[in-house]
């Protein structure tokens, strides 16, 4: 087990870094930087200028930091990511080193189950900015997958409305949307385990009521809604003042993309028939930091 140890992984949106020190986590931060929204022919100046100021802060703790580039990273050009880390080998040490969807799902996933005991079929959603994934687990075995290659940038960008205090857009018109994204599903699971990133950050700011969760013992899943609150609170999103959820936060640029991460997340409880939807804080990180850990 490595003694201290940071991991920084940079999505299209959000920029998530924990640093842990004997395996407990001793600094954590998702800093807004919104790569894709940006990106025209390169990566933005200013956003790499952004991700330098995430490294330095994340350097104050140890020089042993593991960057990962995923979602936009891995649709840049070989070119573009050498020059990228060429400044970044020049000013820190330091390198991204870019993680495949099925490699980001997987070490995902496998930081929702490792820790599990239930026997029914559980999914797993891990939505970002640019792209979607959904793992079907059962017994702490995957049973089936699904990539979708679009997120909540690309909905925000269509509706960008939601951004606004009270948008104009409807909840059907962006659900009727997302229909139109994803085909059939043809596998069901009584759990949708939201992944990928701090979901509860916008159930704990919005002030909607948790229950904590009966149907496992985990330390990163304490709590659960219903479908039926689900449903409630995803509609209510989008009549309530967005302004007044972002005064409650340290971070109010993130919810730009949580009303469409609300809707996306709605219709995937109802294409799988899930009962319980269980929001965490849990990333690429939870699966990573295990085999950083045993190297």
């Amino acid at each position: 087990m490595k003694e201290k140890y940071g991991i920084i992984e940079i999505g299209s949106n959000n920029t998530k870094t924990h640093i842990y020190e004997h395996n407990k986590v001793i600094y954590e931060n998702t800093t807004t930087i919104e790569f894709k929204k940006n990106y025209e022919t390169n990566i933005a100046e200013s956003d790499l200028n952004k991700l330098y100021e995430v490294i330095e802060k994340a350097l104050q703790y140890t020089e042993n930091i593991h960057i990962y580039g995923c979602s936009i990273f891995r649709t840049i050009s070989k070119e573009e990511l050498e020059d990228i880390n060429k400044e970044l080998d020049r000013k820190y040490n330091l390198k991204i080193e870019v993680v495949s969807q099925e490699d980001e799902a997987y070490y995902t996933a496998l930081g929702c189950y490792s820790d599990i005991d239930y026997d029914k079929n559980i999914c797993i959603f891990i939505g970002g900015g640019g792209s979607i994934e959904l793992i079907f687990v059962k017994n702490k075995k995957m049973i089936d997958k699904k990539y979708y290659s679009f997120g909540v940038v690309d909905i925000t960008n269509k509706f960008d409305s939601l951004k606004e205090d009270i948008p104009t857009v409807t909840f059907e018109e962006v659900y009727s949307h997302i229909d139109g994204l994803i085909d059939d599903i043809d596998i069901e699971a009584d759990i949708l385990i939201l992944a990928g990133g701090d979901h509860l950050y916008w159930y704990n700011n919005a002030h909607y009521e948790l229950l904590n969760n009966t149907l496992y013992s985990s330390e990163n899943q304490k709590y659960m809604i219903t479908r039926d609150m689900s449903d409630e609170y995803d509609r209510n999103a989008l009549i309530t003042s967005l302004d007044k959820i972002r005064q409650n936060s340290d971070n109010p640029k993130w919810f730009d993309g949580s009303r469409a991460m609300k809707i996306i997340t709605n219709f995937i409880s109802h294409k799988i028939n899930a009962k319980y939807i269980i929001p965490t804080k849990i990333n690429m990180e939870d699966g990573l930091k295990n085999k950083l850990d045993h190297e």
